[in-house]
C-alpha cells in the first residue's frame, strides 16, 4: 500500500501545469494527502477518478486548506482539531480505517521574526493531544507539511537558522515531545544519516542551489512501524516549492 503527501502551494496552479495528474497516474497512490490547496470546495472541478475525496478549506479564500483522496471509503471523517479558538484555516483532516487513523495536517507557520509562535506552540499542543487520543483507539498515520526541520541534518545551513521560523528552538522541542508520546519519524528511522529535502525557497533559487529543508513528514505509531517498508522523498517532483513525501506500508 502506498500513501503519499503533497504540499501542492496552490491547487489549481498544479493541476494546470499537468504535474499532479502525472504524478497520480505513474505512483497510483491508495491514499494521497495535500495541503495548501488555497481553494474553496466548490472551485474544484478536476474529477479524482477512483478516489473518494474529502477538503477542509479556509475561511479566508485563497488560503491554507487541506484535502485527502482515498480509494477505500473511511470509516469515518472529521475536520480540524479541538481546542480553545482556533481560527478556520482548514489545517485537519482525520480518516478512520479498520485498522488505523489517518491524520492530514498543514502545520501552522511561526512567520517572520516568529510573530506567530506563541500561537503555533498551542496548536502543537492540542494536535498531538488529538493524536494521543486517537493513538489509544488504535494506530496513527501522520502526514503533512509540518513546517519543522527536527535536526540539523534536516536543513541545509542549520546555524543560519536557530531563529528563523521553522527550526526555533520551541518548534524542534514539540516535535520532539511528539516522538516522545509514542511517534516515529518514518524516513528518519530508515534513514538515520540520509540527507533529502522536501521544501526550497521560491526567493532564492535554492532548490537549484541544493539549499532545502525537510519539513514535510510521515510520523506513525511507534508500533506500527514494523509495517513500515519505506519512507520516500519524491525530490525530483517538481511543481511546487515542496516535493511530494510518501511511505509504503
Amino acid at each position: 500500500m502506498k500513501i503519499v503527501n503533497w504540499n501542492v502551494n496552490g491547487l489549481r496552479a498544479v493541476l494546470s501545469k499537468g504535474n499532479l495528474q502525472e504524478f497520480l497516474e505513474k505512483e497510483d497512490p491508495d491514499i494521497m494527502a495535500f495541503e495548501e490547496t488555497k481553494m474553496q470546495e466548490d472551485q474544484l472541478t478536476h474529477n479524482f477518478e477512483g478516489y473518494h475525496r474529502y477538503m477542509n478549506c479556509a475561511e479566508k479564500k485563497g488560503y491554507s486548506g487541506t484535502m485527502v483522496l482515498t480509494k477505500e471509503e473511511p470509516i469515518s471523517v472529521s475536520y480540524d482539531i479541538e481546542g480553545d479558538d482556533h481560527p478556520k484555516e482548514g489545517r485537519v483532516i482525520t480518516l478512520e480505517y479498520p485498522d488505523y487513523y489517518f491524520v492530514c495536517a498543514y502545520v501552522p507557520n511561526s512567520k517572520d521574526g516568529l510573530k506567530r509562535l506563541d500561537y503555533r506552540c498551542i496548536w502543537e499542543d492540542d494536535l498531538r493531544k488529538h493524536l494521543v487520543k486517537l493513538d489509544k483507539i488504535k494506530p496513527v498515520i501522520y502526514t503533512g507539511d509540518l513546517n519543522v526541520a527536527h535536526n540539523e541534518i534536516d536543513l541545509k545551513n542549520p546555524d543560519d537558522n536557530h531563529f528563523s521560523a521553522g527550526f526555533s528552538d520551541e518548534e524542534r522541542a514539540k516535535f520532539t515531545e511528539l516522538l516522545a508520546a509514542g511517534f516515529s519519524d518514518t524516513f528518519r528511522k530508515l534513514y538515520p544519516e540520509t540527507v533529502k529535502y522536501s521544501w526550497w525557497s521560491y526567493r532564492t533559487r535554492a532548490r537549484e542551489r541544493g539549499v532545502g529543508w525537510r519539513i514535510d513528514y510521515f510520523v506513525v505509531s511507534d508500533r506500527f512501524m514494523e509495517k513500515v517498508k519505506d519512507s520516500l522523498i519524491y525530490d525530483d517532483v517538481y511543481g511546487s516549492d515542496h516535493c511530494p513525501v510518501g511511505i509504503i506500508i
